[in-house]
């Protein structure tokens, strides 16, 4: 059975890229700091801090030595909201550590299976962000920096088989988005006026994405990144 290991997946996105894994006949591994309110077929899940590397490299090292894992999602992130002049140092560090350095020892952690295997997937939940965002100074740092890591891990690991790929989602109702931007109110209108297609993404959107890139059809896409955004960043292209 084919495993993929998925960071973030109890809930939002995450969930939407393991249910539609799971359909697609992959077995989960889901690393989360949380459960998820219940277990998808086959699913094994982690509680585990990503940003503790010595206990991801510990748990990974268990689990290779009982079954390959090939494919990766990168997806656990975290925002930090503020303007320039009030970005804390400490938040700062801390999303880097979860959007940008856990990816990377995720990544080595699984890097010796794929090259054995001479095939691998790796997406990794980038965000339109890194275009620019107002009041998103860690996060869009962070999330240029996955586009950056994809490019380049592309590009050394194509020899191998390998391919990585990043997806950069736009406006998506997930709990978290929704609960601070109810449907019908004013902001979320909006937000929704500002999308080409008219209409906020779904998790589900992510995942179907997801789904193409880990396929092994898709062995020549490397080094891309997917916007999802409803069309949102055509538009920012297009601005005069």
């Amino acid at each position: 059975m084919k495993k993929v290991l998925v960071t973030g997946a109890s809930r939002g996105i995450g969930r939407a890229t393991a249910t539609r894994l799971t359909e697609e006949g992959y077995q989960i591994i889901n690393f989360d700091k949380s459960a998820p309110t219940s277990l998808l077929a086959g699913e094994e899940f982690h509680c585990i801090d990503i940003t503790d590397s010595d206990a991801v490299k510990s748990l990974i090292q268990e689990i290779t030595s009982r079954t390959e894992v090939i494919r990766l999602v990168n997806n656990a992130g975290m925002i930090k909201p503020g303007a320039l002049e009030d970005v804390v140092e400490n938040d700062f560090d801390a999303v880097y550590a979860l959007n940008l350095k856990a990816p990377m020892v995720l990544a080595q952690c699984l890097l010796p299976q794929m090259r054995k295997a001479n095939f691998g997937r790796i997406v990794n939940i980038a965000s339109r962000a890194a275009l620019g965002k107002e009041e998103r100074t860690a996060y869009s740092a962070t999330k240029a920096g996955v586009q950056g890591m994809t490019r380049t891990w592309a590009l050394e690991l194509a020899q191998f088989g390998i391919t990585v790929n990043a997806i950069g989602p736009g406006p998506i109702a997930t709990e978290l988005f929704t609960s601070g931007n109810p449907p019908g109110a004013p902001k979320t209108i909006k937000i929704i006026e500002s999308i080409p297609v008219k209409r906020m993404g779904q998790p589900e959107d992510i995942a179907h994405a997801a789904s193409y890139l880990m396929d092994e059809r898709a062995s020549f896409v490397t080094g891309q990144t997917l916007y999802v955004c409803g069309g949102m960043t055509v538009g920012l292209s297009n601005a005069s």
